[in-house]
Parts: C-alpha cells; structure tokens; sequence
C-alpha cells in the first residue's frame, strides 16, 4: 500500500514534495516524485508514498513509467491476478524492469485503454499520466468497491489529489472549510457518504468509477457496479451445490490474497468473518491472529464487544500464532490524533480498536486479512434482522402497536446494563414502525433525525436538503430486487465503502499496515449476488439466522461455537469512556461557551443531550460522541490545529525524483 498526490496545472515539485511528506505514514519505505511541464505552460506531477509489500527492491520505486517513458503511474493497492496479466502482457511484447504489481497496471493501461479496469481483480487507486497523444491526460481510478481512498479538488482547470484530505491541504488556495450539507450528513449517520467530504470543495472519486482529465476538464465515469436479479427471478441452483461452490470461491479468494512478500496475519474476533478467513489461511500455512479486547470494568452492558475467549479457542484448534490484545488506550490522547488521520469526522468509536490491533499487530506483520465484506455480501447486520421483524411485526393489530411502541419510547436508556443494546434496537424499530421499509432503513441508520436536527442548529447555520440522498438515489438503481438485496446494495455502495473501508483503510495506515479484503473478492461478490437466494442469506423470521448459506459453507472448516456466535466485532467501550475518562473533555470541548463560540448549534439543546445521558434517561453516548468527534476536527482542521499536529509528526520534506 502506498499514499499517492498528483497536481495538474497546480502548483509545483515543491508542493508535490510537502503533499507526500504529511502523508509519510502511507509509505515510509520510499517516496518519489515525476513532474513535466508542456511547452504550452501546462503541468502535471505525479508523487507517491511506498509501502513495499511485492519486490521490496528498488526497481519497486515509484512513481513508475513504461518502456519509453511515456505512461506513468503513481499506485496505492494490490493486484492479485497480477502473475497472469503480466505472463498474458509478456506474451504481447510487454518488457518489465520489476516484479511488482504495479508495472503490470502500467502495461495493461497501455495496451487496454480504460478497460483495464475489467481485468483487475484487487483494491486499487491509482493516477496515470499518458503522453502518447497530442495532448497530456490523466487517467484516475478506484477499485470496485472503494477499499482504497481517493481525495481530489478540481476548480478553474486545476486538479489536485491524493489518498488523504490532508495532502490536498497543503495546497495554496486549497483551505479548510466546512461543508454545510456533509455537516447535515454527518449528523444524521455518524459520517459523510461519498462523494462528498466535510470539506467544502473536496471530493471523493465513487467506488467503481474512473475520470479522466485533459486540457483543464474532468470528466467522471462509472466502470462497475454490483447487480441483483428482479425479485422475481427464479434461482435455479441447489443449496447444497451453492455451500459447495462458496467455500470454494471464498477460500481460492484468501489464498490469493496471501501473496506477500512480507510477514502477513489476520484479524481475528468471535465472529464468523474472521474466523473463516484464518481457518482458511490455516490451509495453507501457519497464521499469526490477532485479537484485541478490555478489562472486565470496560465490558460492563456492552453486548458489542467479543469474548476474547472463542478466538483463542479457535487459535489454538488451528494451530495459530495467537496475539490477544489487551488495552487500556489513553482515549483523550487517541481522539485528536486519530481524528487527524480519519481526515474526516468519522463517529464510529470502533475506529480507536482498529487502530490499537493494527498497531500491535504492525510489530510482527506488514499485511492484514479482514473480515469486511461478509456482512453486506451475506446480510450480516443487525438491520436486515430488523427488517424480516418488521414484516411480521405490522401483522399484529395497530392498536396494540401504537401501545408497545408508547412503552418502548419512555423506557430509560439502561445504561451500564446487558439491557442497554437491546433497548437501543427496540427504540429504533418502534421508531421506524410505520415507515416504508426504504424509510424505515434510513430511519434505523439515523442518529440525529431531522426534528433533532432542526432543534441543535443555531438558526442561521441550518442547512437545507435531504441528508439521505445517496441513500434513496441508490434504493432507484435497484428498486426492482428483493428488499433484502436492496439493502445489501445500500450497505456495500455506503455504509461499507464510506464508513466500514475507509476506518480500516485510515486506521491501517497510521501503523503502516496493509489491510486486504477477501469477501470483496468482486468475482465472488457477484456470484453471491447472482445465485443466492435471498431466504438463503437470512433464513427465518422471527428468529432469523444470519449469512445462512455462508455458516453452512465453513461448517465444515469451523467449530460449532464460532457457528453459533452472535455477531460483534471490535467494538469500543464508549458509555464507560464518557462517564470517566472524556467527561472532562466533554465538559470543556462541549461547554455552553465553546458551543455558542462556535456558532453551529444552541448550547442549550447540546447540554441537554449531555445532561439527560448521564442521569440514565436516554442513551444518547453516540450522539454526545458524534459532537466531540466533530469539535475535535474543527479544532484541528479548520481552527489549525492539524497544521502544528502534522509539524510534530514528521520532519522536512525530501524531493526523490522518479
């Protein structure tokens, strides 16, 4: 994995320099940069961070060209089928100076055009200058489910990008203002779905897409996207023959995403995911696993967080090099620092676990296997369990409903409780009862919904639109597939790609560790999607039992305490952290004076949702946490703070020419 810049018509070496220097945690085994100016007085120049994972020699440096000079790439990502193309290219006269992947992208942009996109089957994001034409252009792409970040600002006939929001920043004329609509956005889901960012005049370029700029224009293309079949459609194939073909498919995508050439581990929860991605690791070698979890004082009614027990079980079954972690992280030392790396206000506490394991775990492995994937390919979430009870839930009569919905809304949050998560998902469904089912999966995935909203702004701050549009404009591409599925579209296009694949891709990359992603193997993705029924991914109703068909398929691999886990993942203990350790810092970053010194929203209506949290009468600790996250970035991104942070990171700026 790598950090890639690029500017054109925009700035200089200089600039390119300072843009892949705060970005030095992407790559700190190399960097280099390429730059040419047209007789004409236009620019383009590419830079790039590299973490060596595939030939760690220098003919891996970066940014690279083909024979003669005239195609050249800056690359962050991993090809797995990049021996074949590259036997296929050799085979068309195609000369190569290196073993890494990224020459194989080189020569197969220069033989294919854009539809090289078509052959790759890995993560990617990658920028190519192309000088064969009369004119230069740039070729920008990222992969097909957006595991790989790609920032950008265009304006005026200049571009500027790279992996991260913060590069950009160092641009002159590039500033740090926030977007009103992402702010409405984040409010509503905990994080900005793409494209947008929170920075006003900052894109992010879509999963799936590619752009291609010449003579001062962008222009923006879809190349791929994941497809269901009608709700109709008639499913011909056997379960017992689909168990076997998915553990076949799952397993040949792990083993091509082992191929490294440095040391390589797992993550490892109590979860089916996980597990099933060891246990076929394990097939072919031994596996180092990683496990983190908190003290017993932590745990305390957080159902979210897993039993450090099973995995280590299931460790020593394999035969695996286990590392269980156990922290008790500094939180108010870890909130401002990982928020510089998120880049964005990113809500979602489970990034402070992913950072500690990989962390850790960076001390004996460069590469990481993850779970991700699984939930969205499979139907995995809580959410799609809500969805099947909600269908049976609107048979029983209306007069009863009105009634329990009424008792569920005044219960008390249970704070500290077993209770607390399960009181948490009957006031969102009892909240979402009489919606659409569309309405009623946003409304589920909605933390501060618009009458809440409208009553935090300060009058002149409150922005206008529906923060949902994404949502419902990717509900239109799939209107005509079984519900479920167009849920599971909804999850892969925004929840997994703009909150669950960025986290891991941020958190990763602090430590300089790789993540790779099996379930998002796209071939695999899209056998699931065409072949697997529906009632075969959820099974039941009232109690149904999730990825169905993907437990039958590793029942063979796994123990049947793993099979039987209910989900949870690496969560973070978040209500105990606002009762001790934050309450100063909520105390002072969401005081009445630094709330009205802001000017966004009425301290009165913050200091209520601080107040009624901590005498128990809601549960509002994602909320609280979503308004420290986001003070905590204003004061780092828009108020300077991120300036002084990057300065302290890392030392002066090195120009390495390609």
């Amino acid at each position: 994995m790598c950090g890639i810049s690029g500017l054109a018509n925009w700035g200089d070496a200089e600039m390119l320099a300072r843009m892949m220097h705060v970005q030095t945690h992407r790559g700190p085994d190399d960097s280099g940069l390429w730059e040419r100016r047209f007789p004409d007085g236009s620019y383009i120049g590419l830079g790039s961070r590299r973490l060596a994972i595939l030939d760690l020699s220098p003919d891996g440096h970066m940014p690279m060209s083909n024979e003669d000079g005239l195609v050249w790439i800056t690359y962050n990502g991993e090809i797995y089928n990049f021996a074949d193309l590259r036997r296929e290219l050799e085979a068309k006269g195609h000369r190569f100076r290196s073993h890494a992947d990224t020459e194989v992208v080189v020569h197969l942009y220069e033989e294919y055009g854009v539809d090289c996109l078509n052959r790759l089957n890995g993560i990617f994001a990658f920028a190519i200058s192309d000088l064969r034409g009369s004119s230069p252009k740039l070729f920008l792409a990222r992969d097909h489910f957006g595991v790989k970040p790609f920032y950008y600002c265009e304006r005026d006939g200049k571009l500027a990008f790279a992996s991260e929001v913060k590069a950009l920043l160092e641009v002159p004329g590039i500033d740090a203002s926030i977007n009103r609509e992402a702010l409405d956005q984040y409010l509503t889901f905990l994080w900005v779905p793409d494209p947008a960012t929170m920075f006003e005049g900052i894109r992010k370029l879509p999963a799936g897409h590619y752009a291609l700029w010449q003579n001062g224009t962008l222009k923006i293309n879809q190349y791929w996207d994941l497809t269901f079949p009608d709700a109709e459609h008639t499913f011909e194939r056997q379960q017992d023959d689909l168990v076997e073909e998915i553990r076949e498919r799952f397993c040949s995508s792990v083993e091509q995403q082992m191929v490294s050439d440095v040391p390589i581990g797992a993550f490892l929860s109590a979860g089916l995911d996980s597990s099933s991605i060891v246990a076929a690791m394990a097939r072919k070698q031994p596996v180092r696993t990683y496990t983190i979890t908190f003290p017993e004082k932590y745990r305390v009614g957080e159902s979210t967080i897993d039993d450090p027990a099973v995995p280590e079980r299931l460790a020593r079954k394999l035969g695996c090099e286990h590392h269980e972690i156990v922290v008790e992280p500094d939180v108010v030392e870890l909130l401002p620092k990982l928020t510089w790396h998120m880049d964005e206000p990113t809500a979602d506490p489970a990034i402070i676990t992913a950072y500690l394991v990989c962390h850790e775990a960076r001390k004996q492995a460069t590469v990481l296997l993850s779970g991700v994937g699984g939930d969205e390919l499979f139907a995995g979430y809580r959410k799609h369990v809500a969805h099947a009870w909600a269908q049976e839930y609107q048979r029983v009569p209306g007069f009863a409903r009105s009634a329990a919905e009424r008792a569920l809304l005044a219960l008390p949050g249970f704070r500290g409780s077993s209770m607390k998560g399960s009181v948490r998902l009957a006031k969102k469904m009892a909240r979402s009862a009489a919606l659409s089912p569309a309405d009623a999966f946003i409304r589920n995935c909605t933390y501060f919904d618009a009458q809440q909203r409208a009553a935090l702004y300060a009058s002149a701050s409150e922005p206008r639109g529906n923060p949902a549009h994404e949502h419902l404009a990717a509900f239109g591409k799939v209107q005509h597939a079984d519900f479920l599925n167009q849920m599971l579209y909804l999850d892969t296009k925004i929840f997994m790609t703009t909150l669950n694949l960025t986290y891991n891709d941020k958190m990763s990359m602090a430590s300089s560790v790789e993540v790779r992603v099996p379930f998002l193997n796209r071939e695999l993705a899209e056998f699931v999607a065409g072949n697997v029924r529906p009632e075969w991914k959820l099974k039941g109703k009232w109690r149904p039992v999730t990825k169905y068909i993907f437990r039958q398929a590793m029942r063979s691999m796994l123990p049947e305490e793993v099979l039987r886990q209910p989900k949870a993942g690496f969560a973070a203990p978040v209500d105990y952290w606002l009762a001790h350790e934050l309450r100063p810092m909520v105390d002072d970053l969401l005081s009445e004076s630094q709330v009205r010194k802001r000017g966004l929203f009425r301290p009165q209506e913050v200091r209520r949702y601080v107040d009624e949290h901590r005498r128990g009468a809601e549960d509002w600790s994602m909320q609280i946490w979503q308004l420290l996250t986001l003070e905590v970035w204003m004061q780092l991104f828009l108020d300077g703070g991120a300036r002084s942070f990057a300065d302290q990171k890392v030392g002066a700026p090195q120009m390495i020419p390609a």
